[in-house]
């Protein structure tokens, strides 16, 4: 026992280390990650929201000026009216977007809000548009003649306005054989689209086609046809009670426009009258 008491005992000491400061940034980059997601999300928000469509189309287009299938330009109003310099390459078209070429009164590629009364005018043309072609086709069903009559007639919404074609039918003409003579069916249909012409205040268009003749023909008139068919209608429309400070264009376009894959097709034989935007 006294060996024993002669040892010293045996301490165990444990020393507790305390860290202070920061614990890493790598929260700070994620944080910062969704700040800049929230921001964009109300700025995409406000934007939806602040901008017409017109503008919405520019500003998409803007980031893919070059894009040759893109019918948008790029909504600028600068030296080259939205377009890329490589235009000739790419072949961009303008049709909808907000150029000097095409823009609204207000330039709504400035930024506008679209709140003003007129901002929409292109909007509001497409509107009286579709109502047109509405009460067009909405006859339809008033009596068997009025049925037959829309047999004749289709129509399409272009960048250039409402097309509204009236073509032939086998056994069914138009015109005369190689005249310029209207038909009482062509009467018939061209009275009808005088009375919708007169429910809107676009200008208007006439572009006269007729079907290919045989090539061993000594003489082909599909111009002089074309275009004197196309005359005849502006005559009828104005008899009609169309205001003749509204036709802004007679053009014939011969066998150039084809709708049939048979040139001499009978279908081939149509006017188009176009409602301009």
């Amino acid at each position: 026992m006294g060996a024993q008491s002669n040892l010293a005992p045996v301490i165990i000491k444990r020393k507790k280390v305390i860290v202070s400061g920061h614990h890493g940034g790598a929260w700070k980059v994620a944080y910062a990650d969704f700040v800049t997601a929230m921001m964009a999300f109300f700025m995409m928000m406000w934007l939806l929201n602040a901008t017409t469509e017109q503008q919405r189309k520019g500003l998409a287009d803007y980031f893919s000026p070059t894009i040759p299938i893109n019918r948008v330009s790029g909504g600028g109003d600068g030296s080259f009216g939205g377009d890329s310099i490589f235009s000739e390459e790419t072949l961009p078209q303008n049709g909808l977007g907000a150029t000097t070429k095409h823009a609204a009164r207000k330039e709504q590629s400035r930024g506008e809000s679209g709140t003003a009364s007129d901002s929409g005018e292109l909007d509001q043309t497409a509107e009286e548009l579709k109502e047109a072609i509405d009460d067009l086709l909405g006859r339809g069903g008033e009596t068997t003649a009025m049925k037959n009559l829309l047999k004749h007639i289709v129509t399409r919404i272009t960048d250039e306005g409402l097309v509204i074609e009236l073509f032939a039918l086998d056994g069914l003409p138009l015109f005369e054989e190689d005249t310029d003579t209207p038909t009482p069916l062509m009467e018939s249909l061209v009275d009808l689209v005088a009375d919708v012409s007169k429910t809107v205040t676009n200008d208007v268009a006439i572009g006269g086609h007729v079907r290919a003749n045989p090539v061993v023909l000594a003489r082909n008139l599909v111009w002089d046809l074309s275009a004197e068919r196309a005359t005849r209608t502006r005559l009828m429309l104005q008899n009609g009670g169309l205001d003749t400070g509204r036709m802004k264009r007679v053009t014939g376009h011969a066998d150039r426009e084809l709708v049939h894959r048979n040139p001499m097709a009978t279908r081939n034989n149509r006017v188009e009258i176009v409602l301009l935007r």
